[in-house]
Parts: C-alpha cells; sequence; structure tokens
C-alpha cells in the first residue's frame, strides 16, 4: 500500500535525538522520510550534523503528507526564526493531518496557540506556562500525550514520543506496540521475542 511521506523538520540546533527511533521505525513500515527546512539551504544540528533539507517549508501541502514532525531546537526559544513551523503544523491541524511536537517544539505550538484545547505535555508544565499560553488546564504529566491528531513529548522521551507517533498512525498497536516499547524503553529481552515472532511471519 502506497503512504504519503512523513515530513521532518530541520533548523538550526535541532536536537539529533529526539526523533530517531520515529523516523527509523516510520521508514521501516514503508513511510519514505523526507526532510522540510525552513529553505533548500543545509542546516546544522546541535550535534553538527548537516542536513540538506529535502525541500523548503513553504513547498509543505497538509493533504500531501501523512505526518509532520518538528523537534526540539535552541531556537524555538530564541526569536521567532522557528515560528513558521509553529503556522504550519496549524495548517496541518486544521486539515486533520497528524503534527508530533517534542520538547522546544512544543512552546512553539504553545504560542501559536495550538495546545489550548488539546490534551498535551512537554519537559515541564512551568516551561510552557512561560509562554502565556492559555492551555494550561489541559497539560498532562506523562511521558507522552496524544491530543486528537497531535503528539506532544518531553525532551527526555524519544522512545514514548515514537509509540504515540506510531499509535496514531497503526503502525503498531496492541501487544506489538508494548513490546515496542519495553524493548526500546526498559531493554526487556522478553519484548524482543514478541517482536521477533511478529517479523517471522
Amino acid at each position: 500500500m502506497s503512504r504519503k511521506p512523513v515530513h521532518l523538520a530541520v533548523y538550526d540546533t535541532l536536537a539529533d535525538w529526539e526523533t530517531g527511533h520515529a523516523t527509523a521505525y516510520l521508514a521501516r513500515a514503508g513511510y519514505e522520510i523526507r526532510t522540510v527546512g525552513p529553505t533548500p539551504a543545509p542546516v546544522r544540528s546541535i550535534g553538527g550534523l548537516r542536513i540538506e533539507p529535502d525541500l523548503a517549508l513553504a513547498d509543505v501541502r497538509p493533504e500531501d503528507s501523512s505526518l509532520l514532525i518538528l523537534p526540539g531546537a535552541d531556537a524555538w526559544d530564541v526569536g521567532e526564526d522557528l515560528a513558521p513551523f509553529a503556522r504550519k503544523a496549524r495548517e496541518f491541524l486544521h486539515a486533520g493531518t497528524p503534527v508530533a511536537a517534542i520538547c522546544g517544539a512544543t512552546a512553539g505550538l504553545a504560542r501559536e496557540g495550538l495546545l489550548d484545547d488539546r490534551d498535551h505535555t512537554s519537559a515541564v508544565s512551568f516551561y510552557l506556562a512561560a509562554t502565556g499560553y492559555q492551555g494550561g488546564g489541559r497539560y498532562v504529566d506523562a511521558d507522552a500525550v496524544t491530543g486528537g491528531t497531535l503528539v506532544t513529548a518531553g525532551p527526555t522521551e524519544p522512545v514514548a514520543f515514537a509509540r504515540e507517533i506510531f499509535r496514531l498512525l497503526g503502525v503498531y498497536d496492541g501487544e506489538l506496540l508494548d513490546a515496542w516499547y519495553r524493548l526500546f524503553h526498559d531493554s526487556d529481552p522478553e519484548a524482543f521475542a514478541v517482536l521477533r515472532k511478529a517479523a517471522a511471519g
């Protein structure tokens, strides 16, 4: 079955560790991962990786995508350079196309008003409160949260972030989703056996 691509936002200072579990296993499930920069110009992650975007943000349309992933970055908390990505997230959510935001990207969505009426989480509640947003009553103290078609997580929860993405897109569910999470979050060897059995058919 042909799937629409997953779009991964890339920008200077993006947090390398936050999206790898999600993108690797989405790719294994048959999704094409396309990187989206502010422009087609290369960017550098916080770890120094040089990334040349596949396309510019202005060229991304919700109807052509399965999901927009917004990683954290120092730049989310300094100035307005990444605000266009939050506005693009609004466009995606309005169209019913899922968005997943982790770490500083959650603050960007808060500033855009996208967390005011959805269950969500982040690093800590007061990090989002500092944005002046109106959604404090919908904050959930959990590793990762899905509110409608929006996944949020804090910077220390890349595995839970991936789990919620997989659940939302139907990549894994039930016992397999639980086993995947237990393997990568808890290093549970019994979970590996469950996944290996499923892969064998």
